[in-house]
């Protein structure tokens, strides 16, 4: 009886440890043991959009929401009710600046808590910005006859007059629609404003980390990249203390959201995975990826995706050196969930993106410990899930 007890625990046990295991491909050698994953909302696609920091910064939000509400029942947010006032904001400051600041479809993590506290949110069921259920998103005609409009305000030295205000906003209702003044949502009627003190999240409560020698350490300062176009503020801090602050975060029950260059060869959503091999790796690259990086992009091909290698150790004199160089750009935003080890006890973020869920891991990539240190463009998340000893540190 108690041989069969024996045989029976230790038969779970591997079981158990075996449906753990997670791949980024079919084909894949990497062995993922799952240690950390938290709830999020279903995965969505950008469309052909530049409105990555959107879809993931509201994803971020929906898990806070969970969290904070201790629901496993996600809250669809609108992504198209944060960049319709967000579009609009950016283009009264460009023409304000007489065009000496940037007015594209790119955004920051910062958007968000400006657009919520300062206009509320909605669910998306209410404002999807699709004129049909079918419909996917693409905004390139859209933003070409908002770019015309914003040009020709800026170019006529006019200022703000209500023409083009006008103008600007007719041109977001026929690409979006029309935003409600009220709505109902689960039999109660809401404003904006309303809906967000429903929700239970306080957006003074978030902040974002980031990691440059160019600024002084444990500090704040104004992140250096175009799509900053309200030039907010990010705590600087070391690479090690971004990736432990991001660790420490998923071990304590919140996710992050994060921003970072997507542009290189080890990144392959298409194989579902994200490194920075050494350089005996051989990576073949064929097309190129969009302007908006709002797909997989470029076709990736190497064994590296397929069987674990030796990665880059980064040190953060490498890490400024892309920066600097243009080696590292602002190009994506997406959300960590949690974290996994591989068979050599290997840290990979599983990251939710908003490219739909076309790969193997439907929609999640596995973002090693190498890319997260030298990619990394800055993360956002609750203070609290930074730790007492660097909020401290930094004078949280």
């Amino acid at each position: 009886m108690k041989l069969i007890f024996t045989i029976t625990l230790c038969l779970s046990y591997a079981l158990g440890t075996y449906s753990q295991v997670k791949r980024n491909t079919k084909e894949s050698n990497y062995k993922f043991k799952e240690v950390v994953r938290h709830s999020a909302s279903p995965v969505e696609s950008q469309g052909r959009t530049g409105t990555c920091w959107s879809f993931s910064a509201l994803s971020f939000l929906e898990s806070e929401v969970m969290r904070i509400n201790k629901s496993d029942e996600p809250i669809v947010l609108s992504e198209m009710f944060i960049v319709r006032k967000a579009y609009e904001e950016k283009a009264r400051k460009y023409v304000r600046m007489d065009g000496k600041t940037n007015f594209g479809e790119g955004g920051a993590f910062h958007d968000i808590p400006y657009v919520i506290k300062n206009f509320g949110i909605v669910p998306r069921s209410v404002y999807s910005g699709l004129k049909k259920k079918s419909d996917t998103y693409n905004h390139a005609e859209m933003f070409k006859n908002m770019d015309s409009i914003v040009q020709q305000a800026n170019t006529s030295g006019e200022g703000l007059r209500s023409e083009w205000i006008e103008a600007y906003g007719k041109a977001l209702d026929e690409g979006l629609g029309e935003l409600p003044e009220s709505f109902k949502y689960k039999g109660e009627r809401y404003t904006a404003e309303s809906f967000y003190k429903m929700l239970g999240i306080n957006m003074s409560d978030y902040i974002s980390l980031t990691s440059f020698t160019n600024h002084p350490l444990h500090e704040k300062c104004m992140l250096q990249i175009p799509d900053n176009w309200l030039w907010e503020e990010s705590y600087n801090v070391t690479i090690d203390e971004l990736f432990t602050s991001t660790l420490n975060a998923l071990k304590s029950g919140y996710t992050v959201a994060w921003g970072a260059d997507v542009s290189e060869e080890g990144f392959s959503f298409r194989n579902g995975i994200a490194i920075v091999p050494d350089a005996n790796a051989q990576i073949k690259v064929e097309g190129e990826d969009n302007k908006n990086f709002s797909d997989a992009g470029a076709d990736k091909f190497s064994e590296a995706f397929l069987n674990p290698v030796k990665e880059v150790v980064v040190t953060q004199e490498m890490r400024q050196k892309g920066y600097d160089e243009k080696e590292t750009t602002d190009d994506h935003g997406m959300h960590i969930i949690g974290y996994n080890v591989d068979s050599k006890g290997r840290f990979f973020f599983l990251v939710k993106n908003s490219w739909g869920t076309s790969n193997y891991p439907e929609g999640y990539l596995y973002v090693s410990e190498s890319y997260f240190k030298l990619k990394t463009i800055n993360i956002y998340l609750h203070k609290e899930a930074i730790g007492d000893k660097l909020g401290s540190v930094i004078g949280l």
